[in-house]
């Protein structure tokens, strides 16, 4: 299944007060080997100064764009990753940094209590997945 874009429909109160449906749509990538230059642009679009992230630390690759890292995470579970595997990270292409924080990381019975990963070694994996895959783009 491609997930090169997802389409999500929500509604605003028009002219005259009448309901009127808005259509966003969130380039969501799972990138397996390194970004192109097109891809990171399109992950940029919704947020511009950062890309979401859910990252798979056991099939070593992420989704990213949109604007919820639960749309990255779910894009990475319907291409069979197991939600266990999956942690949420934001990547600040200015920078080349990896930021750790996410609602996917309130994990209580992973012991990650927390929006962001707790756990160094977690992080540390995190890191070394997103680097090699977006930095430099």
């Amino acid at each position: 299944m491609n997930f090169g874009s997802w389409v999500r429909f929500g509604f605003f109160l028009g002219a005259k007060g009448r309901r009127e449906a808005v259509e966003d749509i969130a380039v969501i990538h799972i990138i397996r080997i390194r970004a192109t230059t097109q891809q990171m642009e399109e992950m940029l679009q919704v947020l511009e100064t950062y890309v979401k992230l859910a990252v798979d630390l056991e099939r070593g690759f992420l989704a990213g764009g949109g604007a919820l890292h639960a749309d990255c995470e779910a894009a990475l579970l319907e291409d069979g990753s197991r939600q266990e595997d999956v942690w949420g990270a934001d990547w600040i292409p200015g920078a080349q940094q990896v930021t750790f924080e996410s609602l996917i990381n309130i994990r209580p019975r992973q012991n990650n209590p927390s929006l962001e990963i707790l756990d160094s070694g977690i992080r540390e994996r995190v890191a070394e997945i997103v680097k090699p895959l977006l930095g430099g783009v």
